[in-house]
């Protein structure tokens, strides 16, 4: 017998699709676009229907999320790390639906400008290669890559392959420290519980040479440390206004993608319940990209 909280879920799923659809100007399905540059009174009108029904929408999706997420990781901590020119509400939205999840926050870190500015490679390269030596030897492969044993030494710090989390140690207080003090990060001052699971959240899309590696090689190397990474960013990073991949959209491209979940939307509360969800699937299932543009969907189901 289907249970009423998988039915619940589907007509949440039907509804993120919708969700999406809207703020896609009508989806990836749509096969017709506008053919000039100006409006119409047809246009004006047609926008004006539209709103009501993506309000409609949003208040559908908001009714429905506390029931279908309650409970999906109850007893769960989750590691939140923000990309320079994250959405601070964003970031606090999606911090609510963890706890409607029945999740807590373990620590909020927040990447440093030099972190992912290639041009400060070397500078991240040193300071990797020093605490491999000095903290992480045996936990961080020596052959991983500048950005990939960065990853590491983060996830080291604040994530954990435990389910149910591990406290801090000597050691990941001391990488936590270490890249803080260099000035790649800000962490608490009193770091909490390792977490499984790590939602890293996106921020401004720089589109530097160099930048998808940056992010491909931090993703890696968190993957590599947690139970869980789920990466998130908005609706236009998945596809931007003109059709071209947002940086979310470039990162699924890239081969490292399939150790992490990704959801594009999280401008919605579709894309924040969402979020929540492939943060739940992440722990058993790696990998999946959900949202706005995802190929495997709005949502994960199950």
């Amino acid at each position: 017998m289907i249970s009423l909280r998988h039915h619940a879920l589907t007509i949440v799923a039907v509804f993120l699709a919708l969700a999406a659809g809207i703020v896609l100007g009508g989806g990836p399905l749509s096969d017709v676009g506008p053919t000039v540059a100006t409006s119409s009174p047809q246009d004006d009108a047609a926008a004006d229907r539209s709103q009501p029904q993506a309000d409609y929408t949003e208040q559908f999706v908001s009714t429905l999320a506390p029931p279908v997420l309650a409970g999906r990781l109850a007893d769960r901590s989750v590691a939140v790390v923000t990309v320079p020119g994250a959405d601070e509400q964003l970031v606090t939205a999606l911090a609510e639906q963890v706890g409607s999840a029945g999740g807590t926050i373990s620590a909020r870190y927040e990447l440093g400008d030099d972190l992912v500015d290639p041009g400060q490679k070397s500078l991240v390269d040193t300071l990797g290669s020093q605490l491999l030596t000095q903290q992480a030897e045996g936990d961080v492969p020596a052959e991983a890559s500048t950005y990939d044993r960065i990853g590491q030494l983060l996830g080291l710090a604040l994530a954990t392959k435990e389910a149910g989390g591990e406290d801090p140690t000597g050691k990941t207080r001391a990488v936590a420290d270490a890249i803080s003090g260099a000035g790649l990060l800000t962490a608490p001052e009193k770091a909490g519980r390792r977490a499984p699971l790590v939602l890293l959240v996106l921020g401004e899309d720089a589109q530097d040479e160099g930048a998808d590696a940056v992010l491909a090689g931090l993703v890696q190397g968190l993957a590599a440390q947690a139970a869980g990474v789920v990466v998130a960013g908005v609706t236009s990073d998945g596809v931007s206004a003109d059709g071209e991949p947002g940086q979310l959209g470039r990162l699924r491209a890239d081969p490292v993608a399939a150790g992490v979940a990704s959801v594009d939307g999280i401008d919605t509360v579709a894309g924040r319940v969402a979020t929540v969800i492939a943060l739940q699937r992440s722990l058993t299932t790696p990998g999946g990209a959900f949202g706005a543009s995802g190929a495997d969907g709005a949502v994960p189901l199950g």
